[in-house]
Order: structure tokens, then C-alpha cells, then sequence
């Protein structure tokens, strides 16, 4: 369905601009990168993997990157494989098997044989849904590729970053195409249907091939697979560690030596309830080396340098000369020059390590949280490769303000909030770590603003542009559940009237310097939270909330009484933006439906009484975030999905693709700016973008583009 080469489109008068941030300057951080590649005969060809961002391509090192394959399905990519005999072809898995909830659904193998430039889109109905963990191609034969197929991320059942895929539960486990790429089979022989980790090659003898079912959860055939029949046979390895307690499993061959195999092994993940706030457990639990091909094993005992996320971040890479240097990376990275003796802090400048690779040059290149970084000693010193690479995840509750256009105050993941004010993809600064979440701007003086990161009552207010910070959180309770970053708006009459979201309502009248709940509890009981809550810009006393169970509440009295209007809406668990007013009519509002097979956008007429879906023109994908602009008496309704914006000029009886040029990537956030005439959206994983808002004119509406076709 979604196979053939894939061109991209071309730009329209309505173009997409991007506003960065690529990187965030003075820390050189952007978004996460799941994955990096590099050339086994070029020392300063790289590829990256951005976790939802695409592929991007480094010529010289890592100093520049250029994107490619913006047009594809769905940029989440979790694995990379240049081929080791000719690196003009290139493999990418889209989904990311990182075990986060942003760690979203793929759409099929990517392939390209002139380095990114066009591609073709393989396994589209096999693994649509799912995730790659790894793909390697055979140094023996460059059309025998395997892949290591995991669930997209999450905790309760590890799907919540499918979105309801109908195919987020088929097959997992390794696949194997002798034909590079073009049919697959499930490899058997021993292995099971269970999420894969890891696959390996021997470099030497094409007959071995190791394998790691390692589900974060803990399943009983988790362990470490060794074939020595070019796979048809596959039987557990003799490495003795207690199956009950394995979670995720990492595996490293030694180039210089392929008897030396490594495993990094993750204690499993707890079972968390739906939607609560991480999962927990996943430590270190040891590392394994045998010198024998598996037959014996030693084990050791680094320390836990995971925290309790091994199913989120966990990479291991061997020297390419000497097999008793190794690195093994998770919240910290350490090295080893003694086999795993003993071991060294060399974390890069950011935490949280995915990848691991050594460039033809012996560079060790790490994909962090923060970016690609570059060591040419070891991890002694390392220098960011970041400039060009906009990858930057944002989430919910970005803010802008009437008198400046260049000001945009926006919350990452991991990277904190930051603050742009200037031109260029650099004229972002970082003002306040964590995950940053909800903003909010005093629409009279823009260095008055609140910054939020993950957790009750993490909320902080500044009235000096970010150069000090006061917490404002008195009154809240610390205990009150929340969605990770609790949604904040301001009244928009009434700028000392504020709300902030647990899984109750509060609500300060002094501009946040004290607060009080003004609602019981909202969700359908523990673990949930609200997740987006909005005030109608023309009725202050109309109020709507989304909880991460799905209830959709109105409140027509400032938010003391609520009643419910939709149950079961899509959605992660994390804060949202997903329900939007119009700005003249209370009495009309829109809710998005953050999944697939939904209602897609979900209308009212009369405040919330009742709901009627208007999504049916729109492609089966998730919608993520909705904006209602008014332009003379139209009403013009956009809805920010995983596959970029649509509009509808017609109350949602037709649907068209707003704009060109912006990525293929998950729309998180949608800000309507009339003061500056342009809608403006935050992606998770490609930055910020704007356009010039639909004008009063009537347009004819095109048709739907088959670029969001097959999902």
C-alpha cells in the first residue's frame, strides 16, 4: 500500500516557514536522536535517526546535516543500517522501540540506494505499528538484511505510543529478507513472537547470528539466542542469569574479535498502571561477557548508571581494534579498557545515550537525548554535532505575544523551555531545565511568564524575562496526580486569573501567587489527570477540560460545577493542547481525537451539552491538536495531526491539506496568532513552523493528497 518511491512534493504560495530552534544555542542541544549510522568507508559520512524528526545526513562529520525524506510516511525512526559494502544504500525502521510514550508507531522500512535522496517504502502492511530495535545488514551478503521488531512505547501495555494503531499488536520478534528488502519472513527456529532488542552479525562466519528477546516487561523467553546455522536453529546461549529478572538486552560483537560478545541487561520494567507517570525499575542489572562465542560467560556488575529507564535508554558498542575496550551508555555512559573490570564516567555533555557507533576514523559518535556528539578520544572530550539538525520535540503549551512577533516561549522534551526572540534557527536561549512543559505569557509585559517542568507544582514564574525565577505553587498540593507537565491557562480577559490542572482544577486570582482548588476530582479515579483544559476567550465563566481517560468536562460557572460531555477520547497520557473555542462564540468548540479510528475532531454548538463528530474527511490519523481562526464572518477550523495540518472552511464537511513544506511529522501544537496573522505549530520532533492564516476569500478546497494515504 504504501510501497514505491516516494518524491517529494513541491512548495505552494502557502509554505510552511521553520523557525527553528536547530540547535538551542549556548547549550547546542536539539531533539533526540534514536539512532546514528555511520560509513564503513567514508570517515565523515553520518546518519542520523531522530526519534520522530527523520533522517538527516552529515557530510563532514556531524558539523552540518541536511534532512532527507521529509515526505515520508512518518518520521519517527528508531533504527539505522548503511550498508557495509556500499553506503549509498541505507535502511531506516520507522518506530521507535524506546519504550517511551513518545517513542511513536512506524509505517514500514524505509529504504534508499542513493543515500537518502529518494526512498522506498518496504513492509509497509507487515510492520505498520510497531517498532524497529535494530537493523543490520550481512557483511556476507548486502541483500540479506535482518531487523529486530519491537511494540511502540509506552507502559500499560507498551502500545500507547501506536495511538491505537489496528496493527500496533501483530508481529514482533526477528525478520529476515534475503532479497534486500523487498519480501520478508518471520525467523522461527527457536524464537518467539516476543518484542526482539537486538540482532547481531558475526563478522567472520556467516553461520552466526545472535539474537535478544528482550521485552521490557519481562517475558519468559527474554534471554540472549545464539544461531549457528545461519538461523535456521536458534537455542539460548549459555550466559546464566535469571530470566525472571530480565527486561531489555543489548549485544555487541567485538570486530576484531567475534568470539567476544558483550550483553548490557536491563532489570524489567514495572508493570505500570495506565497512564501513570514512568514506569519504574529498569536498572542496570548486569553486563556479560564471553570470550568463547557463548559457550562461557562472566558477569558484571557496573552499578546502576540507568536510574530506573534501561527500557528507555540503553546502547552498547565495542573498539573496532581492541575487544577489552567497550562503552555502554544509558542516563550516564561509562568505559571500560579492561574487558568490564572496571569502568569510567565519560558521559557526553547531554544524558541519555540511544546509540553508540565508531565512525571509519575511530571517532566514537553517541545519539543522545540532546543530539549526536563526537569524541576523538575515547570519550575524554566531546564536541556537539548539532548545527542544521532540527529535531527539537516540543510539547503542549507553547505561548506567543501580541507585540512580538519573534517572541515564542515553548516547553521540550528533556531539553526544558525555551525562549526565542530574534530571527534565525539560533535565536532560541534555554531558560529553565527538566521537560519543559505549559507556558504562559503575561500579554502585557512579555518578561513576565510562567515555566513548568514535569510534576506537581513545578510551576515557576519570572518577571525579569527569564533571568530569575520564583516557584508559584502555593496552594497547590504536591500529591495531586498529574499528566507529567500539568496544562496552565490565563483567562484571555483577565490576565491575573489563571488555571492549572491536576486531576482537579485550581485556581489563582493574583497572577499566580497563590492558588486554591476550585474542583473535585475530574478523572474516573487514580491514576488519571487532566491533560488539557482551555477558558473560552469570550465567556470566561465557560470552561472545558480533557482528563487522560478520556472524559471530556464543561464547567459553565468559572469551574466550580462540570458536567460530562464525551468519554473515551484518544490521546496520550502526557499534557495536550487538544480542545479549542472559537473566539467570537462560546457556543462553538472543538476537541481532538488523539488516535486511530476516531472521531478525528469532535464539534459543538450549544457549550459543550452535546458533541458530533465532523473528522470524516480527514485521513485516519491521529489528530493531536485543534484551532479555530475567525477571518470577517468564516470560521475556519485547523487540525494539527501526525501527518501536519489539515483545514476545513466548511464546519468540517471537507478537509484539505493547509500549506506545504512542513514535514511529515506529529503536530503537537496549534496556536492561531491573529495579531500577527499567521498560525503557528509546535511538532514532536521537527520545531516550530508557521504560515499565514486562510483569508476571508473563499478558495476552492483541494483534494485530500495521497501523502497521507495507508496509515
Amino acid at each position: 500500500m504504501l510501497a514505491g518511491l516516494v518524491a517529494a512534493p513541491p512548495l505552494a504560495s502557502q509554505a510552511w516557514r521553520e523557525l527553528g530552534p536547530a540547535p538551542i544555542s549556548g547549550v547546542e542541544f536539539t531533539g533526540r536522536a534514536a539512532a546514528i549510522a555511520t560509513s564503513a568507508k567514508r570517515a565523515n559520512r553520518y546518519y542520523a535517526g531522530a526519534a520522530s524528526g527523520g533522517v538527516w545526513e552529515s557530510t563532514n562529520g556531524g558539523r552540518s546535516w541536511t534532512a532527507r525524506g521529509d515526505e515520508l510516511p512518518i518520521l519517527s525512526i528508531g533504527a539505522l543500517a548503511v550498508d557495509p559494502d556500499d553506503d549509498r544504500i541505507l535502511y531506516a525502521g520507522s518506530g521507535e522501540a524506546n519504550g517511551a510514550y513518545h517513542s511513536l508507531y512506524g509505517l514500514g522500512l524505509y529504504k534508499s540506494t542513493d543515500r537518502g535522496r529518494t526512498w522506498q517504502v518496504l513492509g509497509a502492511d507487515l510492520f505498520a505499528g510497531r517498532a524497529f530495535s535494530r537493523i543490520v545488514v550481512s557483511p556476507h551478503d548486502s541483500n540479506d538484511v535482518w531487523v529486530a521488531v519491537a511494540r511502540a512505547g509506552g507502559t500499560f501495555g507498551t502500545v500507547e505510543g501506536a495511538r491505537g494503531h489496528p496493527k500496533r499488536k501483530g508481529a514482533v520478534g526477528v525478520f529476515r529478507s534475503r532479497d534486500g528488502g523487498l519480501t520478508w519472513d518471520r525467523v522461527r527456529g527457536g524464537l518467539r513472537n516476543v518484542m526482539a532488542s537486538d540482532v547481531q552479525l558475526d563478522p567472520v562466519d556467516p553461520d552466526r547470528i545472535w539474537v535478544a528477546h528482550g521485552d521490557p516487561f519481562g517475558r519468559n523467553p527474554n534471554g540472549i539466542y545464539l544461531s549457528t546455522d545461519g538461523g535456521r536453529r536458534f537455542a539460548k546461549a549459555g550466559l546464566e542469569i535469571n530470566p525472571q529478572l530480565l527486561g531489555r538486552i543489548m549485544l555487541a560483537i567485538a570486530p576484531s574479535d567475534p568470539d567476544r560478545v558483550y550483553a548490557l541487561i536491563m532489570n524489567r520494567t514495572n508493570r505500570d498502571k495506565p497512564y501513570g507517570f514512568s514506569p519504574g525499575g529498569a536498572s542496570t542489572l548486569a553486563i556479560i561477557r564471553s570470550d568463547d562465542g557463548g559457550d562461557t560467560a562472566t558477569t558484571f556488575f557496573p552499578g546502576n548508571f540507568q536510574g530506573g529507564q534501561g527500557n528507555y535508554n540503553a546502547a552498547i558498542v565495542v573498539h573496532p581494534t581492541d575487544p577489552d575496550v567497550f562503552f555502554v551508555g544509558g542516563v550516564q555512559m561509562l568505559r571500560s579498557t579492561d574487558g568490564g573490570e572496571t569502568y569510567a564516567d565519560v558521559t557526553p555533555p547531554h544524558v541519555d545515550v540511544h546509540g553508540l557507533v565508531f565512525d571509519a576514523r575511530g571517532r566514537l559518535v553517541a545519539a543522545t537525548d540532546g543530539g549526536i556528539y563526537v569524541s576523538p578520544d575515547l570519550g575524554d572530550t566531546w564536541f556537539a554535532r548539532n548545527d542544521g539538525l532540527g529535531t527539537v520535540q516540543f510539547y503542549a503549551g507553547a505561548s506567543l505575544h501580541p507585540s512580538d512577533a519573534t517572541f515564542l516561549l515553548a516547553g521540550t522534551q528533556d531539553n526544558g523551555t525555551n525562549l526565542r526572540v530574534g530571527a534565525g534557527p539560533r535565536a532560541w536561549r534555554h531558560v529553565f531545565g527538566g521537560d519543559g512543559g505549559y507556558t504562559a505569557v503575561d500579554q502585557a509585559d512579555p518578561d513576565v511568564f510562567f515555566v513548568e517542568f514535569q510534576g506537581t507544582g513545578n510551576l515557576f514564574r519570572t518577571t525579569d524575562g527569564g533571568a530569575t525565577f520564583n516557584q508559584s505553587a502555593n496552594g497547590i498540593d504536591p500529591n495531586d496526580r498529574n499528566c507529567f507537565l500539568p496544562p496552565l491557562v490565563v483567562d484571555p480577559g483577565d490576565p491575573r486569573r489563571l488555571l492549572y490542572a491536576t486531576q482537579r482544577i485550581y485556581e489563582s486570582t493574583d497572577g499566580g501567587l497563590t492558588w486554591r482548588p476550585i474542583s473535585g476530582d475530574l478523572t474516573g479515579g487514580p491514576p488519571f489527570s487532566v491533560r488539557s483544559l482551555v477558558i473560552a476567550p469570550s465567556n470566561p465563566n465557560l470552561v472545558h477540560a480533557l482528563t487522560n481517560d478520556g472524559r471530556l468536562l464543561t464547567s459553565r460557572d468559572r469551574g466550580a460545577t462540570w458536567s460530562l460531555g464525551l468519554q473515551s477520547l484518544g490521546g496520550w497520557p502526557r499534557v495536550t493542547r487538544q480542545i479549542a473555542v472559537d473566539p467570537r462564540n462560546h457556543a462553538f468548540a472543538y476537541v481532538a481525537d488523539m488516535r486511530f479510528g476516531g472521531g478525528k475532531v469532535w464539534q459543538t454548538k450549544n457549550a459543550g451539552r452535546s458533541w458530533q463528530s465532523i473528522g470524516k474527511g480527514l485521513p485516519d490519523v491521529p489528530v493531536n491538536t485543534v484551532g479555530v481562526h475567525r477571518a470577517g464572518s468564516r470560521r475556519f477550523i485547523l487540525a494539527g495531526t501526525d501527518a501536519g495540518v489539515f483545514l476545513s472552511r466548511n464546519g468540517g464537511a471537507t478537509w484539505e491539506t493547509y500549506g506545504d513544506g512542513l514535514p511529515n511529522v506529529p503536530v503537537q501544537d496549534l496556536i492561531v496568532d491573529p495579531d500577527h496573522q499567521r498560525v503557528v505549530v509546535t511538532t514532536l520532533g521537527r520545531g516550530v513552523w508557521w504560515t499565514a492564516l486562510p483569508k476571508a476569500a473563499a478558495d476552492a478546497p483541494t483534494t485530500l493528497p495521497l501523502k497521507a494515504a495507508g496509515r
